[in-house]
């Protein structure tokens, strides 16, 4: 088990209203991604190049 500390942030495009959002935590291997509503529940924990990837997927979507 990891004793890293995750420093969490949102997105700045995301409201104040507590509405559907993802928090995103990154470290040198990965990127971990949480719901912000449910910080209880597990976070997905992505490759930096899977995470690339994914990103530029999205972008041309």
């Amino acid at each position: 088990m990891s004793t890293t500390v995750l420093s969490w942030f949102k997105s700045s495009h995301s409201g104040s209203q507590g509405d559907d959002c993802v928090e995103v935590a990154v470290t040198v291997r990965s990127v971990h991604v949480r719901d912000s509503k449910d910080r209880s529940r597990p976070y997905l924990a992505v490759g930096r190049e899977g995470w690339d990837r994914f990103v530029h997927f999205a972008a041309d979507c």
